[in-house]
């Protein structure tokens, strides 16, 4: 049985980058496994300021500093549709696409419409760079 093309699969194939996005033609390309991330570095120490964070596009992920010497990992694609977060200001992730925002010590949402938080991954900080776990 042939399978149907689903409007989301056709504006994907036929390449409409601005429709493809807010269709959420990644929505089912998720965060990527931790066991795939594990031992890979995210972020240096010194590019990450605090009470902020910096956005590592490559991986899809967002490394916050909520406080001196205290650093997160967490996917950068908010759970509503998959729109990436912006880099925090003020302790908030937000994303740009519907509003949503994200607290950036762990994770939680602090405005909707994302009913779940940003998935937060084990990490450690080993010569001044942050490492997922």
């Amino acid at each position: 049985m042939a399978e149907q093309l689903t409007r989301r699969a056709a504006l994907c194939a036929a390449g409409l980058t601005g429709l493809a996005g807010v269709a959420g033609c990644a929505s089912g390309s998720g965060p990527e496994a931790p066991a795939k991330l594990s031992g890979r570095e995210v972020a240096k120490v010194a590019d990450v300021p605090v009470g902020g964070g910096r956005l590592n596009g490559e991986l899809k992920l967002l490394v916050t500093q909520p406080t001196e010497g205290v650093f997160k990992v967490f996917t950068s694609k908010c759970p509503h549709q998959g729109c990436g977060v912006s880099t925090p200001k003020d302790g908030i992730a937000d994303c740009p696409c519907h509003g949503s925002e994200f607290d950036i010590t762990d994770g939680s949402v602090k405005k909707g419409p994302a009913k779940t938080g940003l998935r937060e991954y084990p990490s450690t900080v080993k010569n001044g760079a942050v490492f997922v776990v």
